[in-house]
């Protein structure tokens, strides 16, 4: 088992502890609530929920609490003919389930399983000739798109399609940079922290991060810690257990996680766990959700938390997975 140790962050002694058995019950119970409005209100998030769910518990250093194979059945049932997988079985192909699947699948290492080719096609399929990427047939852009392309194709390690245009996404990509360092959706677009993720990411990807002025984005990364030592996105917004992960991937990315308090964020972290039916709040006090108990996870992780897996902060995967598919000369 691969485990980050980071000498930088200090743990405050009076923090509860990461309730990693109880995190590990609330996440295997999630497909049994089919009672709750809840669940079927998530249709269409199914396929990144599985990944969520599956990257906390490989995190937690429990990867077989879930059935593998039944997961694996479940996927192929969500490719389409075109390649791209849905959010739910009959949902229509999107980029962000179709990371989220291949992300799953390598894993759990069922490539196998599926059509890589197709899968292929279907990601290339969806740049435009500026360089961005469309989410689906629809055509809606964002940056996000561009940085699960990228991820996709690289975890498959087709970035050498010559139907790519990579030159032209680095410079789409760097015309989303704004004055104050960061990144938005698009050219024009207010920075936020899951766009700076996104566009960091990207250019870590290619081999570009040189277009990122570190020392700049670093500040207004750093600054977007709070007194309670949460995150928030951008400046007068409230903190956000799941900008743990935004925030803190790109600073990993930029060598700059030391500019953050991590004893503080960590705490934050904790006290926005569930004492009761485990899984991790946007903030404390409010009801955990796999989203934000994946991104909690993972940014104790990012942090060095004590007997947690390595994460790996530009795919956002196991960093031994990444390791075992030879992607860890990307940062």
């Amino acid at each position: 088992m691969s485990v980050l140790n980071n000498t930088n962050t200090a743990l405050d002694a009076s923090a509860p502890e990461l309730l990693m058995d109880l995190h590990v019950k609330y996440i295997q119970e999630l497909d049994t609530k089919k009672q709750d409005l809840e669940y079927w209100l998530t249709e269409h998030l199914r396929v990144n929920g599985l990944y969520w769910g599956a990257t906390a518990l490989h995190i937690l250093g429990k990867p077989d609490a879930l059935d593998h194979e039944k997961i694996v059945e479940y996927l192929v049932k969500c490719q389409h003919d075109n390649g791209g997988f849905g959010g739910h079985i009959d949902h229509d192909s999107h980029i962000l389930s179709t990371l989220s699947a291949i992300q799953v699948l390598i894993t759990y290492d069922r490539l196998d399983a599926i059509n890589v080719d197709k899968v292929v096609d279907y990601v290339v399929s969806l740049q435009n000739e500026d360089g961005s990427f469309s989410g689906d047939s629809w055509g809606e852009t964002d940056t996000r798109f561009i940085f699960c392309a990228m991820n996709c194709l690289s975890l498959l390690k087709r970035l050498d399609d010559k139907r790519l245009n990579l030159p032209k996404i680095i410079e789409y990509i760097v015309r989303c940079r704004n004055f104050d360092g960061g990144f938005g959706n698009s050219p024009g677009g207010e920075s936020h922290a899951a766009q700076v993720y996104v566009c960091v990411g990207t250019l870590t990807i290619l081999g570009a991060l040189h277009h990122v002025d570190v020392e700049q984005l670093g500040s207004w990364l750093s600054e977007r810690q709070l007194k309670c030592g949460g995150l928030n996105g951008r400046p007068e917004k409230m903190e956000d257990v799941c900008y743990s992960w935004w925030v803190l991937s790109s600073l990993s990315m930029l060598k700059r996680v030391h500019w953050i308090d991590g004893a503080k964020l960590t705490r934050f972290i904790l006290d926005s766990q569930d004492s009761e039916t485990g899984g991790i709040a946007d903030r404390p006090g409010n009801m955990p959700d796999i989203f934000h108990t994946n991104f909690g996870i993972a940014g104790l992780s990012l942090l060095g938390y004590p007997g947690l897996v390595a994460i790996d902060p530009v795919y956002c995967m196991p960093r031994h997975v990444i390791q075992r598919i030879g992607l860890t000369d990307k940062h």
